[in-house]
Parts: C-alpha cells; sequence; structure tokens
C-alpha cells in the first residue's frame, strides 16, 4: 500500500510553519551597541534594544568580547538598519534580522567567524 496522496501536501504545510517568518520590518537608526549581538536602535524618537537574531557572541568581558563589539559596531553604528522581527525575548528585546543596504548584518557576522575558524 502507498501513501496517501496528500501526505506531501501536508509535509510542506508542515516544513512552512516552522519557518520563521517575520512579525515586521521598520527601518531606524543604531545609536548604540551594547556588544556584539545586542544594538539599539531608534525609531520616530524611542530607542529599541534589538537582539540580534541566531547570534551569541562574546560578552564585553569575555576573550574576544571587545572585538566582537568593534566590528558589529563598525558594521551598523549610526547608519540606518531595517529591523526584521522575529520575536520578543525574555528581557523584552526585539530579536531581529538586521540589514543594511543589501547586508545582511547576521549572515555577514556568521560568515565572518566560519572564516576566522572560531
Amino acid at each position: 500500500m502507498g501513501r496517501s496522496p496528500f501526505w506531501c501536501i501536508r509535509a510542506l504545510i508542515f516544513s512552512v510553519l516552522l519557518i520563521p517568518f517575520p512579525c515586521a520590518a521598520w527601518t531606524g537608526e543604531v545609536v548604540h551597541v551594547a556588544d556584539g549581538d545586542t544594538i539599539t536602535v531608534t525609531r520616530n524618537g524611542e530607542k529599541f534594544r534589538v537582539r540580534l537574531y541566531g547570534i551569541d557572541t562574546p560578552e564585553k568581558t569575555q576573550y574576544f568580547g571587545q572585538n566582537a563589539k568593534q566590528f558589529t559596531s563598525s558594521q551598523v553604528m549610526g547608519k540606518t538598519v531595517e529591523v526584521e522581527e522575529i520575536d520578543i525575548d525574555r528581557y523584552g528585546r526585539v530579536v531581529g534580522l538586521i540589514s543594511v543596504g543589501d547586508l545582511v548584518v547576521n549572515r555577514h557576522l556568521v560568515g565572518i567567524r566560519l572564516c576566522l575558524g572560531l
């Protein structure tokens, strides 16, 4: 006996549900970089702390923490970014994808890490 003809449709629907769809996208200016994976973005005069989705860099006091902060700063500080919201974390921060033009900073950070062999 074969599978039901609808098994592939059900599998497709299930797999689509697992993709993290952004809830909203907005732009703002980066006014502060707390560390390599957390920035502050202003939009319409309101400040939002934003955690970079899928990124975990060392804290400022850990080895390479300052390097991570400096690199993220060089990519986003003072620039207009697009924030694609994925979630809100337990600390109330927006968790999202950060883009500067065509560059998705989250992906860029992962690429740098792989190139350095970290």
